[in-house]
């Protein structure tokens, strides 16, 4: 056994699983401040009852959440201490300044507002849910600077063979710290409208709780076709950082083997990996250039312009890529169809629809996730680009059956937690948003 691959394998199941959760409380708590600010400025019973069901869905998830996300900061100190030991200098920062200005802000405004009802006037939670949204902006903003100086490292100078940091301000925004956090908290809106979008549909379809459900479900496809056209730019503006700071990751995303004016942009296509080719491709000649250059006789690096070692594994980073893009434009086509339908005044009779928006639930999940495996297996084989691979920085002295047996261990306990969670939803949801909490 490959310790190596197993450490990898061990982290990737636990971010993964970890990253179900995130996005689903960053974006709700700003779909709940707005929420609060409805009830503010109403004496409407169903305000209150609505912004008290989907604050303790949110709490919910929140607590699952930061369950899972420990265990992943214990495992640079176990499985990547060569990482740790290397990078801790750069690294630990941002994720310090996320545990202390973020995590606490977080913690504290939640619980203020659970037990704020009753006590506290709808101004002062009004207030504390506002706060609370921007302790879950800033604590991904703190996490994204982490990982984004991982994919382009810079203020930094390599001393007595490790990374010191010179520059504070460079680290903070580096080339890729900005594209990327605002691509991944545009995808946190996608899906807390789509999560909250969903939960509203199935209340409809049930009966219960009807005008609750039909007000939910009237702010969440809004935000959701909001959100969803705004990626499109978000994605390119994301894309072009990519060409220019990581040219083969971006090669991958495309499948694109030779370097080349006027690059085609692929639309569909299976992997080879094993005979360097994209089998069934259909390509758009020169679209490449253009969305990566603005023009399309750019030049753009192909995979062979680099040696096969240093390359990202195709076949992992091109799908993951492709299905994250396909189902983008499948959001802005389901909450398009909504606010058509909102407008024509059928969104809360169309039982079809209402289905299709239930049972489309986990694909936000799904997107999220694929668009962290492509970023980071298009990282490889580096754990910091261009600095440290990932061989050279796990704790080769911990035997593979501790990672496996840990691995085995960390799933089955993710297994029950995602169960708990769903069950906690389930009855949650089936209490209605109408019961008094």
């Amino acid at each position: 056994m490959d310790t190596v691959f197993l450490s990898r394998l061990q982290f990737a199941i636990t971010s993964s699983f970890h990253f179900i959760f995130p996005p689903v409380t960053i974006g709700l708590s700003w779909i709940i401040f707005f929420l609060m600010k409805k009830w503010k400025s109403s004496e409407d019973l169903i305000w209150e009852q609505i912004v008290k069901f989907w604050f303790r869905l949110f709490a919910i998830t929140f607590a699952v959440g930061v369950a899972t996300g420990i265990v992943m900061e214990f495992q640079f100190g176990t499985n990547w201490s060569n990482y740790s030991r290397f990078v801790g200098d750069i690294f630990g920062a941002p994720l310090a300044a996320e545990g202390i200005f973020s995590f606490f802000m977080e913690s504290i405004f939640i619980g203020v507002i659970i037990y704020g009802f009753g006590k506290f006037s709808k101004r002062t939670l009004y207030i504390c849910s506002f706060l609370l949204a921007v302790g879950t902006t800033l604590s991904a903003f703190w996490i994204i600077v982490a990982n984004s100086w991982m994919q382009t490292p810079t203020g930094y100078e390599i001393q007595g063979g490790r990374a010191v940091l010179t520059d504070f301000w460079a680290v903070l925004f580096n080339p890729s710290t900005l594209p990327r956090y605002l691509h991944t908290m545009c995808g946190a809106f996608i899906t807390a409208a789509l999560f909250m979008s969903a939960i509203s549909a199935r209340l409809i379809l049930k009966d219960k709780d009807v005008e609750h459900a039909k007000r939910s479900l009237k702010i969440a496809v809004i935000v959701g076709f909001i959100a969803s056209l705004a990626q499109l730019g978000l994605g390119h503006y994301h894309a072009i950082q990519v060409a220019l700071t990581q040219p083969e990751k971006l090669a991958t995303f495309e499948g694109l083997y030779e370097t080349q004016k006027a690059a085609p942009a692929i639309i569909f296509g299976i992997p080879d990996e094993k005979n360097d080719r994209i089998v069934g491709a259909v390509r758009i000649p020169g679209l490449l250039s253009l969305l990566t250059h603005g023009r399309l006789d750019a030049e753009v690096k192909g995979m062979n312009d680099f040696p096969k070692e240093l390359r990202p594994p195709l076949t992992i980073t091109f799908t993951t890529f492709h299905l994250m893009v396909v189902l983008g434009f499948y959001f802005i086509g389901l909450t398009g169809l909504g606010v058509l339908l909102l407008i024509t005044k059928k969104l809360w009779s169309l039982r079809p629809f209402l289905w299709l928006v239930f049972i489309s639930v986990p694909l936000p999940f799904i997107a999220n996730d694929l668009g962290w495996i492509s970023s980071e297996v298009g990282r490889q084989p580096w754990a910091v680009y261009h600095v440290i691979k990932t061989s050279d920085a796990a704790s080769l002295t911990v035997p593979a059956g501790e990672v496996l047996f840990s691995i085995i261990l960390f799933s089955a306990i993710y297994i029950l937690l995602f169960f708990s969670w769903i069950f906690l939803l389930r009855r949650h949801v089936s209490k209605g948003p109408g019961v008094a909490l």
